[in-house]
């Protein structure tokens, strides 16, 4: 009798181990979805502002086309993306062809003394700077959630039932400095 009981404790105390670590890993695997939810509503805001930032720049430099089908392009590679992987070298993409944008207007003292410019340029700097936040986060609950599922005791409950995450990863083109010309 002693020995059933210890039996029925035990398997008791391993059932309350595994879900207790089965539930952290599905917890920092909400998270990772949650993070990147966040990520996606500021790249939605973000493709949202750049249209009226095209629009608006058109009427002053009607001859930086290139730049603005770039970005233009750019945007759409990110609505159109199925994947966040997809939507991740989108966005590197997006960024890269609106840091060109925002330092090839330098040269027009007129555009950047508009208001509407003015405004819009302001959100889309504070858009960036969310999206940039929002990566970082995204990229911890990356790593809490790897972490949480390579090591141990946790591999054992993950099993092949949780796989790894991809974080966020910068573009080469991201560390480039963007060369203008005029």
């Amino acid at each position: 009798m002693p020995v059933l009981i210890v039996l029925v404790a035990l398997l008791a105390l391993c059932a309350v181990w595994f879900i207790t670590i089965y539930n952290g890993i599905v917890t920092k695997n909400n998270r990772c979805d949650n993070a990147w939810q966040t990520i996606d509503a500021q790249l939605q805001r973000r493709n949202d502002l750049i249209p009226n930032l095209v629009e608006t720049v058109k009427g002053y430099a009607s001859h930086e086309s290139e730049t603005l089908q770039a970005v233009t392009n750019a945007r759409a590679a990110v609505a159109g993306a199925a994947t966040p992987e997809a939507k991740m070298e989108a966005s590197n993409e997006l960024s890269g062809a609106l840091g060109r944008l925002l330092v090839t207007l330098e040269a027009y003292p007129d555009l950047k003394a508009n208001a509407n410019f003015q405004q819009l340029q302001a959100d889309l700097t504070d858009t960036e700077n969310k999206i940039s936040y929002a990566r970082m986060s995204y990229n911890d609950c990356v790593l809490e959630y790897n972490n949480a599922i390579t090591t141990f005791p946790g591999s054992l409950v993950a099993g092949s039932r949780f796989t790894k995450r991809q974080g966020f990863v910068a573009d080469d083109s991201a560390r480039e400095v963007p060369q203008v010309k005029f």
